[in-house]
């Protein structure tokens, strides 16, 4: 077994551990899971202590096995009917403006899980009028009418992540397809216009730039507004092995081409993950639209 790589000083981040024990307590209460607990977010302190959180609904049991995602994969837990009222009653409490919903992967579920978040939107917006909502969600196996069953919901974001180039799919997560993702946020845009589309990939993988070109233009050809670009970090020696460390300076002259490309706004750092200053980057991408 090779030995583990050195994390670099710009990997580390600041944390509170008051903040996040209240926003950890909130969650508990009111049986509601965040990915930013089960994917060992690096990012977690300093969010907790912002009081906002990515909620992750339909349990915290994934149907896949991705190589690189520190979420669980096991048997999926039973649909909580109270889940969307308390999601809702939690983005009231922590006062959120701006609320990020995403799942783990249900490939047992019919429709993989739209229905949970229409009813999550529908809450939401009844209990915390004028918060804006971000869905990201997984491929819904490809299913136009599960993603008109979210999309009809009213979310302002649709968010859904490539992950990778297309060459490392096989290796890294073989139960995905990569034209179905890109099919996934083509038609999103095709259908519903009007709401934001965003996707994101990591490096360190063993990407090569020339595939990550190629990554882009096949996202741009697809109408995706929102890019993020973030470092693998590896969560565990049984996970995918991580290749190396991408500098800050190269995560910058990442996002150069992919705003040379045409995408609306572009978050690229080590440290950025898909939710991550989610609202930040939806009003970008209006402000950049509306230019």
């Amino acid at each position: 077994m090779s030995k583990p790589l050195k994390k670099p000083d710009w990997l580390k981040v600041p944390y509170d551990p008051k903040a996040v024990n209240e926003v950890a307590s909130l969650m508990k209460d009111l049986k509601l899971n965040t990915v930013c607990n089960e994917a060992n977010c690096p990012n977690l302190g300093e969010c907790f202590m912002k009081h906002t959180a990515t909620f992750m609904i339909l349990g915290s049991h994934c149907t896949r096995n991705c190589r690189f995602c520190n979420v669980t994969h096991a048997a999926p837990e039973t649909v909580d009917p109270d889940e969307p009222e308390n999601l809702a009653r939690a983005a009231r409490q922590l006062g959120l403006r701006h609320v990020v919903i995403t799942q783990v992967t249900r490939d047992d579920l019919p429709d993989g899980g739209a229905q949970q978040f229409a009813e999550c939107l529908k809450a939401l917006h009844e209990l915390c009028p004028g918060t804006t909502v971000e869905v990201l969600t997984s491929d819904l196996k490809g299913d136009h009418d599960a993603l008109d069953v979210v999309l009809k919901a009213g979310p302002d974001v649709f968010n859904h992540n490539v992950e990778m180039p297309k060459e490392l799919y096989s290796k890294v997560r073989p139960q995905a397809r990569y034209e179905r993702s890109l099919d996934v946020l083509r038609y999103v845009k095709e259908t519903y216009p009007n709401v934001l589309t965003k996707t994101g990939f990591m490096l360190g993988l063993g990407e090569m730039d020339e595939e990550i070109d190629v990554l882009m233009d096949d996202l741009i050809e697809t109408g995706c507004d929102i890019l993020t670009i973030s470092q693998y970090l590896q969560p565990s020696p049984e996970h995918y092995p991580l290749q190396r460390y991408v500098t800050p300076e190269e995560f910058e002259q990442y996002k150069e081409r992919a705003l040379e490309k045409g995408f609306r706004f572009v978050m690229s750092t080590p440290l950025v993950r898909s939710s991550y200053r989610a609202a930040e980057a939806m009003e970008g991408a209006k402000e950049s639209r509306a230019e």
